[in-house]
């Protein structure tokens, strides 16, 4: 098995958390700091193993995860379990605390946590259904009770997320792109799903 790069890694990072954007070779490069040839290679080599899949839509050639491959999707979901290994200690401190939580199917950890030294508070999204999401209430007030840093919620359930990723729901895009605590595989199908014309 090859080495991940870090390229790699932001490449993989940036299309799975930008499911609003149809992504090239060019404006990929662009997006994560590295030459437009670099980009290509890595797109090249990654459509080669079965992890992206490319489309031809004029001149460019449009990537995205093939969500349909098993080792595509376990690929992925590595890198998503890996960003929280690179994660600040501050930031692995929230992470081990929202690990606690039992009735989510996504959480993700976003905003001011992930760059600030001193946060007001800490967001996160929660994707849940409707059976546990008074149980996912309760947690999240435990939490809050004794943290010094309140939790800011966003809940969404599976639908909601899809939904507002595909109206282009600006907060809700900034917040994915943050790191997914748990629930990596459930994240691929809220990709899945909002990538369906």
């Amino acid at each position: 098995m090859r080495e991940i790069t870090k390229a790699e890694m932001n490449v993989i990072l940036t299309l799975v958390k930008s499911p609003e954007i149809d992504y090239n070779g060019n404006n990929l490069a662009k997006a994560i700091g590295i030459t437009p040839t670099g980009a290509l290679k890595i797109l090249k080599c990654l459509e080669k193993e079965n992890i992206l899949k490319s489309k031809k839509i004029g001149k460019a050639v449009i990537y995205k995860i093939n969500t349909q491959d098993n080792y595509a999707r376990n690929h992925v979901s590595l890198i998503l379990a890996r960003e929280k290994i690179y994660a600040k200690p501050k930031v692995k401190v929230w992470i081990n605390e929202l690990k606690k939580i039992k009735n989510a199917d996504i959480v993700i950890l976003f905003g001011s946590v992930l760059i600030k030294e001193n946060p007001s508070d800490i967001d996160v999204v929660f994707v849940t259904d409707k059976k546990k999401f008074k149980r996912l209430q309760e947690e999240v007030e435990q939490i809050n009770k004794i943290n010094v840093k309140m939790i800011h919620p966003l809940y969404q359930g599976f639908e909601d997320i899809v939904i507002n990723i595909k109206k282009r729901d600006n907060p809700l895009l900034s917040a994915i792109k943050g790191i997914i605590v748990y629930g990596e595989q459930n994240f691929l199908e809220v990709y899945n799903e909002s990538r369906k014309e």
